[in-house]
């Protein structure tokens, strides 16, 4: 019953207030973490192909396993005083580990430069959401990188959150926010990263394998809802999902590319260096700021669905177990 309630009302408040700066954050100190125990970990291993890889799987382990610990600590130390201290300590954490409202309000701020003629303030706006270069950027460029993060982060900041919510409350929730934290900080395939971030960015493909592919399948019942390209989402996702490095990135992308018409990915620079990718989906029409916003629609309508698929299974579960909700 309790996790149950706690995944509602961090869903409620993560829509209502989405990410203040001014609020400390998990997240935050996970990044603070990653940042030291790299230091340490490069100085007790060689700086081999062997030693780095040996040194980010310590990283790999020690993060999510003390990020899990600590959750568990703190609402086993709430327990102590009572129910309704765990139930509001836990649904604040899981507050903390959803980013759908920051998500739309960090992309609507790309929309509203845009809208406003302003492209060097739309570069710096979507700088700030994706880790490609975006000085070259042209209105189109911009435009494309917003609805890109949009549509992979739904899976990242929103889906899979809230399946490990489902399966393991805030403990497992945070686990997965330090996987994911990791690989946005070290999972890079540059000189610096490419063995310390190995294995970091192999947890983070196996934890996001099945949420991402739930997040494909919600979304194109979300673009159904919304009346968008439904059959364009699903064919898209069935063609272009895989056309991605990455196993999973390319799930949800491949969707939004679908349900709006609009052909996404292709070539980028990172770190001053052109990168080739393939595209996803079909050039049916130009894309324009308005595909921000039907991203953000997009995604919220995803959230909503998956928020209930996980209070459905955990109160079918519960059922089955002859327990509360």
């Amino acid at each position: 019953m309790l996790i149950g309630c706690s995944i509602l009302a961090g869903f409620v408040l993560d829509m209502i207030f989405g990410d203040p700066h001014w609020l400390p954050h998990p997240v935050r100190w996970m990044g603070h973490a990653i940042a030291l125990l790299e230091i340490r970990l490069r100085r007790l291993f060689p700086t081999t192909k062997n030693g780095e890889r040996t040194a980010g799987a310590m990283l790999a382990i020690i993060l999510p396993l003390c990020s899990w610990a600590l959750a568990v600590l703190l609402l086993w130390l709430c327990s102590l005083v009572g129910k309704w201290l765990v139930l509001v300590v836990q649904s604040l954490l899981c507050y903390q580990v959803l980013a759908a409202k920051s998500l739309k309000v960090e992309s609507m701020k790309v929309y509203h430069a845009l809208r406003a003629g302003d492209i060097p303030g739309a570069r710096y706006a979507v700088s700030m959401i994706v880790g490609r270069d975006t000085q070259s950027l042209d209105e189109k460029g911009i435009a494309k990188a917003a609805v890109e993060t949009v549509a992979e982060n739904t899976s990242d900041g929103v889906v899979a959150p809230l399946f490990y919510l489902m399966i393991g409350g805030a403990p497992l929730a945070l686990a997965y926010k330090a996987v994911n934290t990791m690989d946005s900080m070290v999972g890079y395939k540059n000189e610096t990263y490419l063995n310390f971030g190995f294995v970091p960015a192999r947890l983070d493909d196996a934890v996001n394998f099945i949420p991402a592919r739930l997040s494909a399948l919600l979304m194109v019942l979300s673009a159904f809802l919304l009346r968008m390209d439904g059959r364009g989402a699903w064919r898209i996702f069935r063609r272009d999902r895989f056309c991605h490095a990455s196993p999973n990135s390319a799930q949800t992308e491949a969707v939004c590319a679908g349900a709006l018409g609009l052909q996404l990915a292709g070539d980028a620079s990172y770190f001053g260096k052109p990168v080739h990718k393939p595209t996803i989906g079909d050039a049916l029409r130009e894309i324009e700021p308005e595909d921000i916003r039907r991203a953000n629609r997009l995604m919220i309508a995803t959230a909503i669905l998956t928020l209930l698929f996980c209070l459905a299974v955990r109160f079918s579960v519960c059922l089955m177990l002859q327990g509360g909700f």
